[in-house]
C-alpha cells in the first residue's frame, strides 16, 4: 500500500514528464507541476538537455568544427530525448549519464 501515492504521482505527472524532453517545454512542467516529484525529476533533466542543446547551437556557429559539433550534438540530444520520453511514458525514473548528475544539483 505504500507504493500507492507514488503510483498516483507518476500517473498524474506522466504527461508533463513526457513533454519535459521536448525542447523548451520543460519550462511548462517546471511551472505547472513543481509539486509532482516524478514530473519535476524529468523536467530538471529536460532543462539540462535544453541548455546543452542551446550550447551546441552556439558552438555550431564556429566555422569548420561547428558543423561537426552541430550534427553530432543534435543527433545525440534527439536520441537522448526520445529515450527520456519512452522512460517517462513507462513511468520510470531514468538516469541519463552526465545529465542526471547535473540535474540533481539544480535547485528550484
Amino acid at each position: 500500500m505504500t507504493n500507492l501515492p507514488d503510483e498516483q504521482e507518476r500517473r498524474e505527472g506522466k504527461f508533463f514528464a513526457i513533454i519535459s524532453y521536448v525542447s523548451f517545454l520543460c519550462i511548462i512542467t517546471l511551472v505547472l507541476k513543481k509539486g509532482n516529484k516524478f514530473a519535476l525529476y524529468h523536467a530538471k533533466q529536460g532543462l539540462v538537455l535544453f541548455v546543452m542543446e542551446v550550447a551546441a547551437f552556439i558552438l555550431s556557429i564556429i566555422p569548420l568544427l561547428g558543423w561537426l559539433i552541430g550534427i553530432f550534438g543534435y543527433a545525440l540530444f534527439l536520441l537522448v530525448s526520445i529515450w527520456g520520453i519512452i522512460q517517462a511514458g513507462l513511468g520510470l525514473y531514468c538516469r541519463i549519464p552526465v545529465v542526471t548528475e547535473i540535474s540533481e544539483k539544480v535547485i528550484l
